[in-house]
């Protein structure tokens, strides 16, 4: 089995390579200057194209939104206008949920309607939209993946500005905001992956990607604590005032903006069913246990330190 990988060396790659490796797979790379609108097809010899090379989305909203457009949606499309003509069977592109809402009333499933309101959200469904448009020769598939907050060892999001903040043992000034969010392990993303690879019982199409069951962003303050050895500190500072810090933050460029407010004080339920009746197999991770081993590795990267 030979696989190809863009975005190799970002979080997600990183994680995916170490993962695969033990298995008979072999990994080949593609690097941003081979996506040009006129990639040459030899350099997708291969059985599976995994698409993981994209734009994040900028939490401080200093990036222009051109580059969005340009990495998540151009080169999408070259990759995959390419992968149409080339040897390869199978596309495997991370997407996001955010390409569907950005903030949820109800769980979000395969079949909501996507209204995304930011850029990053805008690209990536122009990207799904793209892929789904095409007519696709016998023999090959398409994979949309859309995952949630994805963590694990080397993430740099939000979890690890939690763990900075909360492992110091500063009272988490939050807790009067009650939520439920789901989460994403890089191990178990990076299972779905090799079984899509691997398998050919897995019809193509779009699939949430996300933990089984959510948690409140309570009780991962609970758990750094926990792990810590510390006592959790929980703050129930009446919501308007915070809510009004995070306005004062948007304006001076502080750690505690809106935008990041909502990431850790929303509700944000998604639903994996649809992956794990395609897969028939449990995830390797619970939520919980996949957020105690992304601790973990935020304790050693201290240690090592």
């Amino acid at each position: 089995m030979n696989v190809k990988i863009t975005g190799y060396s970002g979080f997600v790659g990183c994680n995916l390579i170490k993962y695969l490796k033990p298995y008979s797979i072999n990994i080949g790379y593609i690097s941003r200057g081979e996506l040009t609108s006129n990639i040459d097809r030899n350099i997708l010899s291969c059985d599976a194209i995994i698409h993981l090379a994209g734009k994040a989305h900028d939490l401080k909203k200093t990036s222009n939104p051109d580059d969005y457009y340009q990495v998540n949606y151009q080169i999408t499309k070259n990759l995959y206008d390419a992968f149409i003509e080339s040897d390869a069977n199978k596309f495997i592109f991370i997407s996001t949920v955010k390409a569907v809402s950005d903030h949820l009333n109800e769980c979000l499933t395969e079949d909501i309607i996507p209204s995304p309101q930011t850029h990053y959200g805008k690209s990536k469904l122009m990207a799904e939209e793209y892929i789904q448009s095409k007519h696709l020769p016998p023999g090959k598939s398409y994979y949309i993946l859309r995952p949630c907050m994805i963590h694990g060892p080397g993430n740099k999001g939000n979890l690890n500005l939690l763990y900075n903040f909360v492992s110091k043992g500063l009272p988490y000034p939050l807790a009067a905001f009650e939520n439920n969010r789901s989460f994403l392990s890089v191990d178990n993303l990076c299972f779905i992956i090799k079984e899509i690879i691997e398998r050919e019982d897995i019809l193509g199409g779009i699939y949430n990607v996300a933990d089984d069951g959510p948690l409140s962003t309570t009780e991962v303050v609970s758990l750094i604590s926990q792990l810590s050895n510390k006592t959790p500190r929980l703050l129930s500072i009446p919501k308007k005032v915070i809510v009004f810090l995070a306005t004062i933050g948007d304006t001076f460029k502080l750690p505690l903006n809106t935008e990041r407010l909502g990431k850790l004080t929303e509700n944000y339920i998604i639903s994996n069913q649809k992956i794990k009746n395609a897969l028939k197999k449990q995830l390797p991770l619970t939520s919980k246990e996949g957020i105690v081993k992304t601790i973990n590795s935020f304790k050693t990267n201290i240690k090592l330190k």
